[in-house]
C-alpha cells in the first residue's frame, strides 16, 4: 500500500516582475523518504522550496501539510509547522561554538534569572549531535576551527533542534570533499529512518541514485515528471531536465596541438603538498588533472599562477621561465586562472558584469587611465554575446547571476585579458547540467582556437570526457599519464587511490 504524503503541493504558481517562476507545479513528499528536486538553474527549484518554507507566498495553488491546507506568512510559520532548511551557504557565526550556533536566539535560560544555561545548552547540543553519530565534534570551540563537514553537521543539528518533520537540503554537498560525502549521506539516511521527509536539491547527478528515493523534474518553472530513482538512466533524466538530447555531452573537436604552451619541471611547494611535479600543456590541447581532494592539484595551480612561491623546480610559459614570478607578471604573459571558488577569488560579486569583465585588462583597455563606461559596457556586451551569458544587461551585479553565468563572466575576464593559457579549477562546480554543457562546448571552442587549457576537476567523468591527456596525481606527485580513451573511469579511479602501479 502506497504511503500517504505528509506534504502535497497542487497547481502552485509564483511570478516576479517579468518572470513566471512557477507555473502550476505539482509535488508531494512522504515521511521517511529523500525526494530529489532537479532542474536547470531557473527551473524553479529554489522558488518552490521557498514557497514550501514560507519565504515566498504563492500567487495560486495550494500547499497541504498532513492533509490540511496551510498558508505560511513567513519562515517562522514554516518552522512552527515542522519545516526547516539547511542551505548551501553555511549561516553560522564563526566565533561562537557549536552549541551557541545550534541554539542561537533560542538559548535555554536559568529559571528566574534571565541568564543562559550554558550547561544545558551544551548537553542538548551534544545529544543532538550524538543522534547524528557526530558525538566527536567538540561543542565548546569556535566553529571556525572545525572542518566544513563538521560545520555542515552542526547546521543539520540546528535544524533538528526544531524537531522538524520535513527538512529541505539545498546543495548540501557543494562544499564537501568526496571523502566527506559518504559519511554525510549516512547521516541523511539516519534522518530518513527516523521518518523525516527530506527535500534534496542538488546539481550533482551522481548523488541521485546514492541517496534519493524519488525524483521530481522541473523545467522552465513547470512540473515535468516525478519518478522513482531507478526508473531512468542519467541520459534520459538529463533529457527531461534540459528538454534536448544530450547523447553527446562531452563533444570534443580534434585539434592540432601546435607547440608547448606551459611546462613544469620537478615543481615543489614549501608545505609538501606538491612533490616534484612535471607536466606539459600544448596549444589547442585540454589536459586534465585527476586526483582525490588533497592530492595537491589546486596547490600546483597556485604555484603555476604565482600565488604561492615554489620551493623548487621550474615553470615555463611559452618557453619562457616564469618560476616565482608574481600573478601580475604571468597574466601579462598570457596565463589566466578560473579558481575553484569563483565567488571568493574569481569575482567581485557586488560589482557589475561590465566591471568584472575588464577587471584584469583595465590598463590595456584604458591605457590613459581614464575609464570609459560606454566602452566598458560595449566590451562586456560583446562577451555576453560570444559566451551566450544569460542577463538582461551588463550593469547588474554578478551576484544576481546563476552559477553557470557567473562562470562565464570569469571566462570573459580572461578572454578580455587575451589569455591563451587558462587553468580551469573545478570549472562546473555548483552549476546545473545545461550550463555544464555550455561550459564544455566553450572549452572545446577555445581549444579549437588554439588556446591551451589545464583542467582540474573532482568529477572524474568530466576529466575523462573533456581531456586530450590526463595526468593522475596522488599525494602531491604525478603518478601517471594517459591519453584520451586509453583507460576506463574505473582504472583511473583506482590509480587515483592506489598509485601508478594500477596503470602499469
Amino acid at each position: 500500500m502506497e504511503q500517504q504524503p505528509i506534504l502535497t503541493v497542487r497547481d502552485l504558481s509564483k511570478s516576479f516582475p517579468g518572470v513566471r517562476a512557477l507555473d502550476r507545479v505539482e509535488f508531494d513528499l512522504r515521511a521517511g523518504e529523500v525526494h530529489v528536486l532537479v532542474g536547470e538553474n531557473g527551473a524553479g527549484k529554489s522558488t518552490l522550496a521557498k514557497c514550501i518554507l514560507g519565504m515566498y507566498q504563492p500567487d495560486e495553488g495550494e500547499i497541504h501539510l498532513h492533509g490540511e491546507k496551510v498558508c505560511f506568512s513567513s519562515p517562522k510559520d514554516g518552522i512552527a509547522h515542522g519545516i526547516v532548511a539547511v542551505y548551501q551557504e553555511l549561516t553560522m557565526v564563526p566565533y561562537l561554538n557549536a552549541a551557541q550556533n545550534i541554539f542561537l536566539n533560542r538559548e535555554p535560560l536559568i529559571r528566574g534569572t534571565g541568564l543562559i544555561n550554558h550547561r544545558k545548552m551544551q548537553r542538548d547540543a551534544k545529544a543532538i549531535l550524538a543522534s547524528l553519530s557526530c558525538a566527536d565534534i567538540d561543542t565548546k570551540i569556535p566553529v571556525k576551527l572545525l572542518d566544513v563537514a563538521q560545520q555542515q553537521m552542526i547546521e543539520i543539528a540546528k535544524a533538528l533542534s526544531f524537531k522538524p518533520r520535513i527538512i529541505v537540503l539545498d546543495e548540501p554537498t557543494a562544499s564537501l570533499s568526496e571523502r566527506e560525502i559518504e559519511p554525510f549521506f549516512e547521516q541523511v539516511r539516519m534522518l530518513r529512518e527516523q521518518g523525516i521527509g527530506i527535500i534534496y536539491v542538488s546539481h550533482r547527478m551522481q548523488e541521485y541514485h546514492r541517496i534519493g528515493d524519488r525524483i521530481t523534474v522541473l523545467r522552465d518553472g513547470k512540473f515535468i515528471r516525478t519518478l522513482d530513482v531507478g526508473e531512468l538512466g542519467d541520459e534520459e533524466l538529463v533529457n527531461l531536465m534540459v528538454g534536448r538530447d544530450i547523447s553527446q555531452v562531452y563533444v570534443r573537436t580534434k585539434n592540432e596541438h601546435s607547440g608547448e604552451a606551459l611546462r613544469t619541471e620537478e615543481l615543489r611547494d614549501h608545505k609538501g603538498r606538491v612533490n616534484g611535479c612535471s607536466i606539459t600543456l600544448n596549444r589547442g590541447e585540454i589536459v586534465g588533472i585527476a586526483g582525490l581532494v588533497g592530492a595537491g592539484r589546486t596547490e600546483m595551480a597556485r604555484l603555476i599562477f604565482g600565488i604561492d612561491k615554489p620551493a623548487g623546480g621550474k615553470i615555463f610559459l611559452h618557453g619562457k621561465e616564469v618560476t616565482g614570478k608574481a600573478p601580475s607578471y604571468v597574466v601579462k604573459n598570457g596565463l589566466g586562472l578560473l579558481p575553484e571558488d569563483r565567488k571568493r577569488y574569481g569575482l567581485a560579486l557586488k560589482s557589475s558584469i561590465a566591471w568584472n569583465t575588464v577587471a584584469v585588462s583595465l590598463k590595456s583597455v584604458f591605457p590613459s587611465g581614464i575609464v570609459s563606461e560606454r566602452k566598458n559596457r560595449k566590451i562586456a556586451e560583446e562577451y555576453v554575446r560570444l559566451l551566450k551569458t544569460s542577463t538582461p544587461d551588463v550593469v547588474r551585479p554578478v551576484s544576481q547571476l546563476s552559477g553557470g553565468n557567473q562562470q562565464k563572466v570569469v571566462i570573459a575576464k580572461w578572454l578580455s585579458a587575451k589569455s591563451d593559457v587558462i587553468i580551469f579549477d573545478e570549472p562546473t562546480r555548483g552549476i546545473d547540467v545545461g550550463a555544464k554543457m555550455e561550459i564544455y562546448a566553450l572549452m572545446d571552442r577555445l581549444a579549437a582556437e588554439g588556446k591551451a587549457i589545464l583542467m582540474i576537476s573532482s568529477e572524474l567523468q568530466e576529466v575523462i570526457g573533456m581531456s586530450d591527456r590526463i595526468y593522475i596525481m596522488k599525494d602531491g606527485t604525478i603518478t601517471g599519464e594517459v591519453m584520451r580513451n586509453e583507460c576506463s573511469l574505473e582504472e583511473i579511479g583506482r590509480a587515483m587511490v592506489l598509485g601508478k602501479e594500477v596503470l602499469a
